[in-house]
């Protein structure tokens, strides 16, 4: 979801009003901050407990909260964690059910040649070492522009985090207080815990009775110390069921396969991982056979195993999942997918495929796709968190999907895109999920006409049922766009929607980080909203930037941050029916402005961002800072200017002089030079800019720092300006604009702040 194209439509509200009481068909939840296994009912009955780092006891230092990409916190569940940068400091987890085992999330600084960086961390029961367990930082830390790279010397560094699970040897009591402890700092830095998953694992599952077991009769390495692929597909081309004992297997290559069952004595215990040595695009994985190479595969089981790859980058055209190829009639139950590029993505046509009841973790791309003909299919009672894109997605290219549904999952964190989405597709269903802690590029669930081969046949259409869904904390900023994606949102891009009926019933959208609810890209039709509670959003209810027919029953909001709160500047293309007794989202005068800042919580202002590692002292303080701007030109928001690519740029609206841009540095620093940038290409002719800066340690009452000048920017020298003046102290600096030569507004593409 990383490139696209903006295509926004101008037209005026108009209404039909009726009353009725509201009758609810579900208990909406009542409040935001909620846990995503806090909702009864909803999402994925895990076997695990969850407990949040800052929830916990702990000697360290807890990051703050943040929603801004590129944050440590606002890729943390729950959107804050705690760091440890001392030997001997720890969070200590207070147990409340027995457990044997923890999963626990966390990150430490990257390396410096993109190999990773490895260390330890110590897990202690009353001052013992349990397990000294391995952590690393070559799983995560992307950089660069999508699909994206493992170079720390690129820019937008991303996806921080990265899960690590041990048993215990014994199981403790609830009550228990076990320790994520440094013993050192000489491998990592720091050490940021997000939290921790204790569970009681059961025992390992014997062979099924008439079972093949791969090891005694095939020969498979349990060891891993050779490679196992041609061994399993040996036993699996026997047929019947075939049984992988305990035990961790190398595969170089993937195993096909096609009326069988195979299984495992449990995620905990048979694990199958690694890839080719020599040949990047083979690795370990589970596939069907493709359509045109005798595919789909049938009536084929997986379950009771693992899959945790190597797979560190993001390639596109490389096949390295966890499961593949096209399956029809066909199941994959409490599996463990982890460090794939795609937990399954699944090519058909192909029908009846499920998988159920299992962990999506730490994927480089998706968690699931469904891709191409894929019918009647469905994900239910799975746990996805950490993914590099969408978390569970359909994309209905070149030949339609028909009939599939995402049931009682809890999706978490996806570090790109949505929760939830479908690209095109025939009666869809999404029901009973719980989403959470979207990151950037996209919302908790997402119907869109966008991607390509999605339209006409494939496009949106038909019934699709959204009900009994809770998002929590979903949404967030676009840094293509510049602006928030709403929690729930609409996209027409490629064609518009063919009449379809789209009903969102009994849904509780809860401390959405920008808009609730988004229409974008083209017309959109047949949606419905009934019994919907919208608690908490960062800017607006509804954010209306395409036309669209929308019927509101029974939909009630509060804490809205805009006094508006819908923002609307396609005027009446925008054409709304409201039933039942709607409340707190309804305005007849809409905000057409620039798009404020948002508020998240309680607070007025945005909280403040947490680099993941600290700058040099000389470095660029308003670096990815929080920034506003009195206007903006079209999508050139202020955001561009502090995002470290000259190629992005802020613009105030045209003939408007003064204007002003202004960076919050978070606390007061020492300040001496302003250096400003316009993009660096020739066709920026030289012009100058006449501005002032401006400071403030409160953000509201500012002194002058500079008094206005004319300031040249030229291509043939970088399009750079330096502004020195003498050292101050200062929290907020403002530039105010009131000329330029080259046009009639405010022009910025980087503004960068240095103490000397």
């Amino acid at each position: 979801m990383a490139n696209r194209t903006v295509s926004l439509s101008l037209a005026i509200l108009t209404v039909a009003a009726a009353a009725a009481v509201v009758t609810w068909s579900a208990s909406p939840a009542t409040a935001a901050g909620l846990s995503p296994f806090g909702i009864p009912g909803r999402g994925a009955t895990v076997p695990f407990t969850e407990i949040e780092a800052e929830n916990a006891t702990t000697n360290g230092t807890r990051t703050g909260t943040s929603r801004f990409y590129g944050q440590l916190s606002s890729e943390a569940s729950g959107r804050e964690a705690v760091t440890l940068d001392a030997a001997g400091e720890y969070v200590e987890f207070t147990l409340t059910r027995p457990a044997n085992a923890v999963t626990f999330r966390y990150s430490i600084p990257d390396g410096n040649n993109g190999a990773g960086r490895d260390a330890t961390i110590d897990v202690r029961v009353d001052n013992a070492v349990v397990r000294t367990v391995p952590v690393t930082s070559k799983y995560g830390w992307f950089y660069g522009g999508y699909p994206f790279n493992n170079n720390p010397g690129d820019s937008n560094p991303h996806h921080f985090y990265d899960e690590a699970r041990t048993m215990f040897g014994t199981t403790y009591a609830a009550g228990t207080k076990v320790r994520l402890q440094v013993s050192s700092t000489a491998q990592s830095p720091s050490f940021t815990i997000d939290l921790a998953d204790f569970e009681n694992v059961p025992d390992p599952i014997g062979k099924p009775a008439g079972a093949v077991d791969a090891v005694a009769q095939y020969g498979a390495d349990p060891t891993g110390a050779t490679d196992s692929t041609a061994k399993i597909q040996a036993a699996v081309n026997a047929g019947g069921t075939v049984y992988l004992p305990p035990g961790n297997y190398t595969l170089h290559s993937h195993v096909i396969v096609d009326r069988v069952s195979l299984v495992g004595a449990g995620p905990w215990y048979t694990v199958l991982g690694g890839r080719h040595p020599t040949r990047r695009n083979l690795a370990a994985g589970i596939y069907g056979k493709y359509n045109g190479q005798g595919g789909p595969s049938q009536n084929v089981t997986v379950r009771d195993l693992a899959i945790i790859g190597d797979i560190r980058e993001r390639v596109d055209d490389d096949q390295v999942n966890a499961f593949g190829g096209a399956m029809s009639n066909s199941t994959i139950d409490n599996v463990w997918m982890q460090h794939t590029k795609v937990g399954a993505w699944m090519d058909g046509p192909m029908d009846r495929f499920t998988i159920k009841n299992s962990r999506i973790l730490d994927q480089t791309a998706d968690g699931v796709n469904f891709h191409i003909g894929v019918t009647n299919s469905t994900v239910t009672n799975t746990f996805v968190r950490n993914t590099g894109d969408d978390g569970l997605a359909m994309w209905a290219e070149r030949i339609p999907n028909v009939g599939n549904s995402f049931t009682r999952n809890t999706v978490v964190a996806p570090i790109l895109a949505n929760n939830l989405v479908s690209y095109g597709g025939r009666d869809i269903v999404m029901t009973d999920n719980v989403v959470s802690d979207t990151v950037t590029n996209g919302g908790g669930i997402h119907v869109a006409n966008r991607y390509p081969g999605v339209n006409g046949a494939t496009g949106v259409q038909g019934t699709w049922t959204l009900a009994r869904n809770t998002l929590i904390r979903a949404g967030n900023s676009d840094y293509n766009w510049n602006f928030g994606v709403g929690a729930i949102w609409f996209s027409a891009l490629n064609e518009a929607f063919q009449n379809p009926t789209i009903t969102i019933t009994d849904t509780d959208i809860l401390d959405s980080s920008y808009a609730a609810l988004m229409w974008i890209e083209g017309q959109t039709t047949g949606i419905r909203l009934s019994n919907v509670n919208i608690q908490g959003a960062g800017t607006y209810a509804l954010q209306v930037q395409a036309p669209s027919q929308v019927s509101f029953d029974n939909v009630r909001a509060g804490g809205i941050a805009q006094p508006s709160p819908i923002h609307n500047c396609v005027g009446s293309g925008f054409q709304i029916t409201r039933t039942g007794t709607n409340t707190g989202w309804f305005t007849d005068t809409p905000d057409c402005g620039p798009w404020p800042a948002p508020q998240w919580g309680n607070t007025t202002t945005p909280p403040p961002t947490i680099p993941p590692t600290t700058p040099p002292a000389a470095g660029n303080l308003a670096a990815g800072r929080p920034v506003t701007a009195t206007s903006q030109a079209d999508v050139y928001g202020p955001a561009n200017a502090v995002d470290g690519n000259a190629g992005t740029y802020w613009e105030s609206r045209n003939n408007a002089f003064p204007q002003s841009l202004t960076v919050d540095l978070g606390q007061a620093r020492p300040v001496s030079r302003v250096v400003l940038k316009l993009p660096p290409a020739a066709a920026w002719a030289t012009r100058t800019q006449t501005l002032s800066v401006l400071g403030s340690a409160d953000g509201s009452s500012y002194s002058t720092v500079k008094a206005s000048a004319g300031y040249p920017f030229n291509p043939s020298s970088g399009n750079t300006a330096t502004v020195a003046f003498p050292a101050t102290s200062q929290r907020y600096l403002r530039l105010t604009f009131t000329g330029n030569t080259g046009w009639p507004a405010g022009q910025i593409s980087e503004f960068e702040v240095y103490t000397s």
